[in-house]
């Protein structure tokens, strides 16, 4: 289970859970990157159960600096990044540029993909629903898009996941050539 694991899904498609018993497996110290933050009770409901599924992991909360949490993680640890799904909304709650974020992602997911020991990054796949019938929710939808390719093209696997079960992602050349 070496280099950058991408686990990609809807909601509640089992993505956290299976980075978590990635962890578990995994056999050594594990670091966990969380990018949520409570800016509501729901929030905080949902960190705190979040937490209390996994074992008591050192974490570190990146809501908007993943690639600084990547480089103060143990490089003898596996980490788990959940997820990058909201670290795309805090961005946007913060104003970033689209290129600021792509400039991040880039720079971001080959930090990860370097790192010594295995890295899992969770994010959501949103574009496979109902068109968003606003300027940010399709910006959203389309910066994710651009953000889960980055990733998954630095990635050594991809999994897309439905109903927690896995389907490999291959690269499309693959097939092509």
């Amino acid at each position: 289970m070496d280099g950058l694991t991408l686990l990609i899904g809807g909601a509640r498609s089992g993505k956290s859970d299976l980075a978590v018993q990635m962890g578990q497996r995994h056999g050594n110290a594990v670091t966990f990157i969380a990018t949520a933050e409570a800016l509501d009770d729901d929030m905080a409901r949902r960190i705190a159960r979040h937490r209390a599924e996994r074992p008591p992991w050192p974490t570190i909360v990146a809501p908007l600096g993943v690639g600084d949490a990547l480089c103060a993680a143990p490089a003898d640890h596996l980490v788990i990044v959940d997820c990058l799904t909201l670290w795309l909304a805090n961005a946007l709650l913060g104003e970033w540029t689209d290129d600021a974020i792509l400039a991040a992602t880039a720079s971001d997911a080959l930090i990860a993909a370097a790192r010594p020991a295995p890295t899992v990054v969770v994010t959501n796949e949103v574009g496979l629903g109902i068109h968003p019938d606003n300027e940010l929710g399709r910006r959203y939808r389309d910066l994710l898009g651009r953000v889960n390719r980055h990733w998954a093209g630095a990635a050594r696997r991809s999994l897309f996941l439905v109903a927690g079960r896995a389907v490999p992602l291959h690269n499309p050349w693959e097939f092509l050539t």
